[in-house]
Parts: structure tokens; C-alpha cells; sequence
């Protein structure tokens, strides 16, 4: 499953991050994609990119398949599973530019400035069912990018594409976004205010303590509680300034949408945990992350990477954020 949110800080600069939840690793690792990488594509031609990106990716015969990433410029992408409902093309369209499921992250990463820039160029996009390999599937996803501005939501089923604007600022899975938004309705009356006392005939009667005004927000991990649970601590959370409130804002966030061992069996038996949560910061082009069996958070600054060579994807060293 998973988890996307966006906000910004006290500067107006992006912070994007997301929980990856799944029962097994694919040895996923924090990537760069140096500026001036030739990103080899399916469909189109390959292209020296444009941004300089990192993030969580495993490596292909040297593509980044990135589950997220953000790049230099402060544009961040990332895919979360839509299973059910995403339907990409079988083969190329005439008319289109053709990307493959799999290269959308790196694409837009490498590509694209804005969110503006990303929308218009999807627009015209097909998205295509092809493998990064033979012995890959083809992942059902869909896709959330987020500038300083804003977030959409990119949908591609079997009548095609669908764009989003998303005023909350977050994603989980299934099912389509519509569908999200409308469900947020049920829950008007949640907010995180202290309810005072109120009294009923005779009997004045007041809380046991905080939290009552949050009453009825989900705390399962269903992806249709996550998202509500998530757009509520998205929305309620104060606004910050320094670095490392905001990133731990992040972490916090996701923090409570999160899945620990034993909550969500999957259909073999495993259970379902949140292998790693990160956030990109474009205020200083960092990139932070912490995983299920290593929760201390760890960082790599995309700048220190400016005059890498342009010839090979780069696995940073990290550091611990303190």
C-alpha cells in the first residue's frame, strides 16, 4: 500500500514524503541520477537529463526504477499501488508520447521543473504496460507530483488518463481519488480543538481529556482510513520554519498512518510494514529516510553531487540527521 503527503514551510519551500508499505524489499536503496545522465527510455529517445534527482530506487541495466524521488528544481514524484484499477496500453499510441509504467519517477524527475511542466506534458501522454525486465511484472500504480505550488494526482485507467488537482495534499491506494475527496465530507465536524464543557439538562458534562474532536478520524491501516487520517494531521499540523522541524513534521505525519508488524495480514500470511518512509526537503535539496529495522533517520544532500560524474548512477553516503 502507501502513503504520499505534501506541505510546505514557513518559506513556501516543498516537503514531500511517503511510507512504502509492502511485505517484502526489492533492495530498494537511496539513488542519484546525476544532471546530464542519458536516461535510456523504451518508447522515445534517450536524453541527457535536465535536473540532477534522488531518491528510493532500485537500479536496471542502468535505469533508476524510482519508487519516489525529487529533483533540483523542487519537483518531487512518487507512485503508490492502485491495484484494481490502474490500466495502462498494451502497446505505444500513435500521436502520443509513449512512457512505460515504469520509467514515469525518472522521466518527470529528470525532465520536468513544475508540476505545471509535468501536467502538460502527460496531457498527451500514454502510459504503457511494459516490464523493466523479463522476470518484472508491471506494477498497478498511480502517481502523485507535488511542487512548492501544488500536488496532482495521476490516474491512467481503461478510458485513459486522468489528472487531478489535490487540495489535501496527500494520496494513499484504492480507490480512484474522486473517490477520496468525496469520503473526507463524512468527517466536517473532526478538528484538533480542546471541546470545552457542555451541559446537558442538569449534568455538566466535560472530557476525559484532548483528542475528543478528533473522534470518528480511522486509525486502521485501510487505505481509505489512511487517507483521511493523514489529510486530517496534514491539515492540523502547525506550520514550520527550520529544517529539521519540518522534516520531522514529515516523519511524524507518516508516523501515524504507519504499519507495524501484525496489524494487516496479507493473503500468503505475511504481514504488511512500513519498509521505509522518507522526505525530500527543496529547501536544501536533502533527502531523508528511515527504514522498518533501522528507524534512525538518514540523509544525502543532492548539492554534494553537483559535479559528479555524468556517466553513472551514484549511491550516496548517508549521514545521520540530528
Amino acid at each position: 500500500m502507501c502513503t504520499g503527503v505534501r506541505f510546505t514551510d514557513s518559506q513556501g519551500h516543498l516537503f514531500w514524503g511517503r511510507n512504502y508499505d509492502w511485505n517484502v524489499s526489492y533492495g530498494e536503496k537511496p539513488i542519484v541520477m546525476p544532471k546530464g545522465y542519458m536516461l535510456k527510455m523504451q518508447f522515445c529517445e534517450s536524453e541527457p537529463t535536465k535536473y540532477a534527482t534522488i531518491g528510493t530506487a532500485v537500479e536496471n541495466d542502468g535505469f533508476p526504477l524510482y519508487f519516489n524521488c525529487g529533483n533540483e528544481a523542487g519537483l518531487s514524484v512518487g507512485g503508490l499501488n492502485f491495484a484494481g484499477y490502474a490500466q495502462f496500453e498494451s502497446e505505444p499510441q500513435e500521436g502520443k508520447t509513449n512512457i512505460a509504467a515504469f520509467e514515469i519517477p525518472a522521466w518527470i524527475g529528470a525532465h520536468f521543473a513544475t508540476v505545471d511542466e509535468a501536467e502538460a506534458a502527460l496531457k498527451n501522454t500514454a502510459i504503457i504496460a511494459k516490464a523493466p525486465a523479463p522476470e518484472m511484472g508491471v506494477a498497478a500504480l498511480h502517481w502523485m507530483i507535488a511542487d512548492a505550488k501544488r500536488s496532482i494526482i495521476v490516474e491512467y485507467q481503461a478510458d485513459g488518463m486522468h489528472i487531478y488537482d489535490d487540495p489535501v495534499d496527500v494520496l494513499t491506494n484504492q480507490p480512484p481519488f474522486p473517490w477520496h475527496l468525496e469520503n473526507l465530507r463524512n468527517y466536517l465536524c473532526c478538528n484538533g480543538s480542546w471541546p470545552g464543557s457542555v451541559t446537558w439538562r442538569e449534568e455538566k458534562l466535560t472530557p476525559f481529556g484532548t483528542g475528543s474532536t478528533m473522534r470518528g478520524i480511522p486509525g486502521d491501516p485501510y487505505s481509505t482510513s489512511r487517507f483521511v487520517k493523514a489529510a486530517f494531521v496534514n491539515n492540523f499540523y502547525p506550520q514550520k520554519e527550520s529544517e529539521a522541524d519540518n522534516v520531522m513534521r514529515m516523519f511524524h505525519t507518516l508516523g501515524s498512518v504507519s504499519f507495524s508488524d501484525g496489524m494487516a495480514a496479507m493473503d500468503d500470511g505475511s504481514y504488511e510494514l512500513t519498509l521505509y518512509s522518507d522526505c525530500f526537503s527543496a529547501a536544501t535539496n536533502t533527502y531523508y529516510y528511515n527504514t522498518y529495522t533501522s528507524p534512525a533517520v538518514r540523509s544525502a544532500c543532492l548539492t554534494d553531487f553537483a559535479e559528479a560524474p555524468t556517466d553513472a548512477l551514484i549511491t550516496p553516503k548517508t549521514e545521520i540527521f540530528a
